[in-house]
């Protein structure tokens, strides 16, 4: 019984290590058996922006977690029962991370906070300090000691070198911290040096104001055999330092090893090819021959792209390394040589390169394919059948433009999916406030042409649902407009959108449903480039870092004339180049594959949800059940291995550092096991985390003896008050235009 005296005593909690160990008869038995480490991650939630974040991190990337909200009579007490208990005789560890508010929250009681130092310290359990001040008790100086406070916004914040050969090794560039409102501050922090005699290793800093010097604002503290992330300034999910950081944040925190997976995604459509599309009249501030101008009034006057507009977009795409794809209607091209010749060098020179893109059908000749429209009100509605039900489209003509296009697109030898399709406009699909219902004609046309992947917008109908056999593909629609081919057309009908009234505007900025309106008319020499570029990059990119595969899309209409699109693709692929290493690449996926990801996360998501998810380490070994019929998702190190009935195979596929997939149980095998490749060394060597320790083990630093804290144990301090937030943090910063 000594030793297991002997245990209690370095780990600072006899109560927690006699309920999880096991009894021997005498100094010669058997160790107790390696812990179970659940996957699992405890948040301890005060209501503030910054545990908000990393919750929706692990939430959006499908990790699993339990929330325990401070402010909630009736929480469940945090003590060593609520942590650990064991399983079949094995020692259990029910979350392999804890996120608190603060390294001592308001809201806490102090048997909580020993509790949770015992329990970090017995499994070698990682702790993420949200947001807190930094002092000595998290192993850095008080910033009036050569630091700073205040607000960050415009710091341009950088991964040192720890960070880089650690858990932020992903990137590359600079952290740039956002600085949208000259009059809201929108982040605020601490820059401190190390406390003397701290073992603190800083791995994001920022520069100090008036110095030559730098203060760590990300770091990890080690005392007494636990390990504290500990972050000292505020953020909110949405912004872009946090974005950054987050992948670095969870994979510290689960060692590398945890369920769910992030990566940056980026597809752009572009919709029409070979078709025309109408110019926006700056005099009568509508579109002549679409539904925005009564009947008659004003001329159509088509933009469409030229071959030479064409050779640029498939040099851009190689020279770019990225692929666009072809939203197109092969009856655009048909009508163009009836009015000229027959021939259509466009179309030649575009199916002459063919295989720089990807092709998606969008319908023959781009109809309404929803209720029959009666234009001849602005806004349009829906006609009525004589009976006073709305007028359809019909079934066969909807399969027939389906159809059609496809077999123009299969003449003309293009690489395309017979199973995606975009409708024009996103048509048949309900649109508010006119049609509150879907075409019951699309799904069986739909059916009839076996249509897997359908696209809708995603600013109407974000979530992905089900239409006859297709799924949908949500779209971001970019503020690119449709019905300009020329800078100074977009900015006059930006203005006219975006303006108010009193400023020669329409309005419709301040209605109580879009509040945001330009401070003033943007100047048509530079407000797209000085405006609209950076706004639409920043609103794109920030898709792109949220870990959303949802394409975005613009029109053919935007690649030729001045060719307004490409300042902003560009701008986009840039600022994300600057910012990423190379193995963090942007994931370039076609819609159909979209459409996968998609369903795959909501039906894990709906299993996480359900409790119906078990998944544990034991040692190197990580084991996951999940219903029949459910992917695995995670996120290991390099090198995992997925164990099956004969053999193994390989896990996932490298993205930043790590190796991340799905995964299905093996033949007659009902979870799916994966063998993490030599613990801490391949962690180490993959750049993603620090020292993998071994659960019951003690630290390093366990007995360093430091000033203040006493062997086996922890300096425990008193709750610290709120912290200040900025006024802008709790909710994201208005850009200006939402798009």
């Amino acid at each position: 019984m000594s030793r297991i005296v002997h245990r209690a005593a370095l780990a600072g909690a006899s109560a927690l290590v006699l309920a999880l160990t096991l009894a021997t008869p005498s100094a010669q038995a058997a160790e107790p058996p390696v812990p179970r480490i659940d996957l699992r991650v405890l948040v301890v939630d005060d209501g503030g922006p910054a545990v908000a974040a990393i919750a929706a991190e692990l939430s959006g990337s499908g990790t699993p977690f339990t929330t325990v909200d401070l402010s909630r009579s009736g929480r469940p007490l945090i003590d060593a029962a609520f942590l650990a208990d064991s399983v079949g005789g094995r020692p259990r560890a029910r979350f392999q991370a804890v996120v608190l508010p603060s390294d001592a929250p308001a809201g806490m009681r102090s048997s909580e906070l020993t509790a949770l130092a015992s329990y970090e310290r017995t499994f070698a359990i990682p702790q993420v300090d949200a947001y807190t001040y930094a002092r000595p008790e998290v192993g850095l100086d008080h910033p009036v000691n050569g630091g700073h406070s205040g607000p960050l916004d415009g710091v341009r914040a950088g991964v040192t070198a720890a960070g880089r050969a650690g858990p932020f090794g992903y990137l590359e560039g600079p952290v740039p911290f956002e600085d949208n409102s000259p009059t809201v501050h929108e982040s605020y922090g601490y820059l401190a040096q190390p406390a003397a005699g701290a073992d603190y290793t800083s791995y994001v800093d920022a520069p100090l104001p008036g110095s030559q010097g730098r203060g760590s604002i990300v770091g990890e503290f080690r005392q007494d055999g636990r390990r504290e992330l500990v972050v000292t300034f505020a953020y909110n999910q949405y912004q872009q330092q946090f974005r950054l950081l987050a992948r670095g944040i969870v994979n510290w925190m689960t060692q590398g090893v945890h369920l769910g997976a992030a990566r940056n995604y980026f597809a752009v459509h572009v919709d029409d090819v070979f078709a025309a599309d109408d110019r926006w009249d700056s005099a009568l501030n509508c579109t002549p021959g679409d539904v925005d101008c009564m009947p008659g009034q004003g001329e159509p006057d088509p933009i469409r792209m030229t071959s030479a507009d064409a050779q640029y977009a498939a040099q851009w795409s190689a020279a770019r390394r990225f692929t666009l794809d072809m939203v197109f209607n092969g009856g655009g091209s048909e009508l163009f040589k009836e009015e000229n010749g027959g021939s259509d060098p466009l179309a030649q020179q575009l199916t002459a390169d063919k295989a720089a893109y990807r092709w998606v059908n969008h319908t023959y000749n781009h109809p309404f394919l929803g209720c029959v429209q009666d234009v001849s009100t602005v806004p349009w509605t829906c006609a009525k059948n004589t009976d006073g039900s709305v007028k359809y489209v019909g079934r066969g003509e909807i399969s027939a433009q389906i159809a059609d296009n496809r077999a123009w697109g299969q003449r003309a030898g293009l690489p395309m999916r017979t199973d995606e399709l975009v409708t024009g406009e996103h048509s048949g699909l309900r649109v508010l406030p006119q049609q509150p219902d879907d075409n019951p004609n699309l799904g069986p046309a739909l059916t009839d042409n076996a249509v897997a992947s359908l696209a809708s917008d995603n600013s109407r109908d974000r979530e992905q649902r089900r239409v006859g056999p297709a799924l949908t593909v949500p779209r971001f629609p970019m503020n690119v407009f449709y019905n300009a081919g020329r800078t100074a057309e977009q900015i006059d009908e930006y203005n006219w959108i975006y303006t108010r009234a009193a400023d020669g505007g329409s309005g419709i900025c301040e209605s109580a449903a879009n509040s945001t309106c330009l401070e003033e008319p943007l100047d048509p020499a530079t407000g797209y480039a000085g405006h609209v570029v950076p706004l639409e990059a920043r609103i794109a990119l920030g898709h792109v870092l949220g870990n959303d595969p949802r394409p975005h899309f613009i029109h053919q209409s935007n690649l030729a004339e001045d060719r307004i699109a490409y300042p902003v693709l560009n701008r986009v692929l840039d600022d994300y180049a600057d910012l990423y290493a190379d193995s963090a690449p942007l994931v370039n996926l076609r819609q159909r594959d979209i459409g996968a990801e998609l369903q795959g996360r909501a039906a894990w998501n709906a299993a996480v949800a359900a409790g119906q998810v078990t998944a544990y380490r034991i040692g190197d070994t990580v084991t996951v059940r999940a219903p029949a019929g459910v992917r695995v998702t995670a996120t290991m190190p390099p090198g995992t291995r997925q164990s099956l009935l004969l053999g193994n195979a390989s896990f996932g596929s490298p993205y930043a550092g790590s190796v991340s997939g799905w995964a299905a149980p093996g033949l007659l095998q009902d979870s799916v096991t994966l063998t993490v490749p030599g613990g801490a060394a391949a962690a180490r060597e993959a750049g993603t985390v620090g020292p993998l320790v071994t659960p019951g083990r003690e630290h390093p630093s366990t007995s360093s003896g430091r000033p203040g804290q006493g062997r086996g144990g922890v300096k425990l301090q008193s709750p610290v008050p709120p912290l200040p937030l900025p006024a802008g943090v709790r909710k994201r910063v208005p850009y200006g235009v939402t798009g």
